[in-house]
Parts: structure tokens; sequence; C-alpha cells
């Protein structure tokens, strides 16, 4: 029982495989769309759209970098608006620029930049702090890019452990990274001293899951500075590694303290944190 692929033995029109159903209206979508691909990036030129004087596309981003029209040599200046593809753009759903990685996600050209800022499928950064590392890849790739680039990290197994900080009265910005395995799940713990606000130095603890944020949701943390007959507690739900850390210190979305706050809890220069992860009952 085969499937003659240019028609049947008579010459009859051509039938899609059951499992590669043809749908007209999936296949127009697409080849509208396709008008507006961009010859150099392939993503789409979206609104406000320019062309060449032959009325050639090219995104925005692109046409920054050129200095011809990559169809047709012709010149990009002046600049031509073209209104018609411009309103043709607002009747059409675009799909996410990551819709090859598993976004399904259809948008109006508005909604898209913002969406694509925080698709879950957009690649992963590293997610140490700083921005000395501009490795990006596949969320299975960021443990082994861990291990390999970042080899001073120290992993401790288990729900309840001690994150010890050392010498934090070191002078300027300074971060300290612990990785946490627990519950078939590996957690970054983010210690860092900054100024927030000019003149006054504050820390910073968070704990990030290397996982997706609906993964995140599904556990919880707590930091805890212990001592002296003193304690500071913090409970949240990990963030996800694809938000990152600034965000939650623009926010103090984290544990917050200063450094007089800081020396009441440590010891010779040195600061240990309780962790907890705790897995969240659906």
């Amino acid at each position: 029982w085969g499937t003659e692929s240019r028609g049947g033995p008579r010459g009859g029109p051509a039938v899609c495989p059951s499992s590669q159903l043809c749908d007209p209206e999936q296949t127009s979508h697409h080849e509208l769309t396709s008008l507006f691909e961009c010859p150099v990036c392939f993503d789409y030129a979206l609104p406000p759209i320019l062309q060449c004087q032959a009325g050639h596309l090219v995104c925005n981003q692109c046409r920054q970098k050129l200095s011809c029209c990559p169809t047709c040599r012709g010149a990009l200046t002046p600049s031509i608006r073209n209104l018609a593809m411009e309103k043709v753009a607002s009747a059409v759903l675009f799909p996410c620029k990551y819709a090859t990685t598993g976004c399904s996600l259809t948008l109006h050209h508005t909604e898209k930049p913002e969406h694509e800022d925080i698709c879950e499928y957009r690649p992963y950064s590293c997610p140490c702090p700083g921005a000395s590392c501009k490795w990006q890849g596949s969320l299975e790739a960021v443990m082994s890019h861990l291990m390999h680039a970042h080899k001073s990290i120290t992993t401790l197994q288990g729900e309840d452990i001690v994150f010890l900080a050392t010498d934090i009265n070191l002078p300027g910005a300074v971060d300290w990274v612990m990785m946490q395995s627990c519950f078939g799940h590996h957690f970054m713990l983010v210690l860092e001293k900054q100024e927030k606000y000019e003149g006054h130095q504050q820390f910073f603890a968070i704990v990030l899951l290397i996982g997706t944020r609906k993964q995140a949701e599904n556990f919880a943390y707590r930091l805890e500075l212990n001592g002296n007959r003193r304690r500071l507690t913090w409970e949240a739900t990990p963030r996800s590694i694809h938000d990152g850390v600034a965000a939650a210190i623009v926010n103090s979305d984290c544990l917050v303290f200063d450094t007089a706050i800081a020396h009441l809890f440590a010891d010779n220069g040195n600061l240990g944190i309780n962790v907890t992860i705790s897995t969240c009952c659906p």
C-alpha cells in the first residue's frame, strides 16, 4: 500500500499522507508571512517597513548595517515606507522567532518583540553573575557548560546545606556562587555585594533553578542567617535562570541585608547562609 508522490496511477491529484494532512489555510498563512522575510537574517520585516527603490524589503536591524539592497544592490536611500505592506502586517499573525525550538505561538507584530524577550524557548544564557561569560545554549547544555567553563563553582548535595561566603569584607562589587543538587534538579545559589545606592553597600542572596519557570513553581527555598541569638529568614519560589539575578536585585525580590547586618552574623569575615530547598504540594 504505497502512496504515489505525484498523483495516483492515472494522474489523479496528489494525496498527502495521513500524518501530514494538507491545511490550505495554514499553507496560505505561511505563504503570506514569507513575504515579510528579511533576505539577510530571515526574520520578519515588521512595521515601520522600509523598502529599496525597487520595492524589496529588509528588516530594520539589518538595514542599519547595509549600504545597498541585498536583493538588487540598489540604493537604500532615501528611505521609502511601504504603507501597503504595513497594513497587511497588522492583519497577520507572525510566528515567534523561536518556533524552530518549540514555541507554537503566533502573535500580532506589536506583541512579538515583548514575547520573544521572555519566551521559554529562547536560548539560555550563562547564569553566572557578571557579564564576562557570553555563552548561550539549550537548557540541557547549561550544566555541562558550568562544569567545563566554571570549574571553581562547588556543588553540594542535599536539600539542606550551608552556603559559606568567605571574605565578605572584600572591597567593591563581589559575588559568591555555589550549586546545590536535590530532588533531581540543580539550583544555583548566588550572593552578591554591590552598591545599589551610592555609598550604601548591600548584600543580595537568591536561589535560581537550572530549569524553566514552570519547573521552578514546583519548589520553594528558604535562606536563613542564624547566630548570636539572632535569625534573619527569607522564603520564596526560586527564579528560573531564564529570569536571572539582575531583575530580582532591582526589585529587591530576594534576601537583602546591609553590611552592618552581615557583620552581626559573620565569623571572622565569613558568612554562612543556611539554604533549604523543598517541594511544593500540587
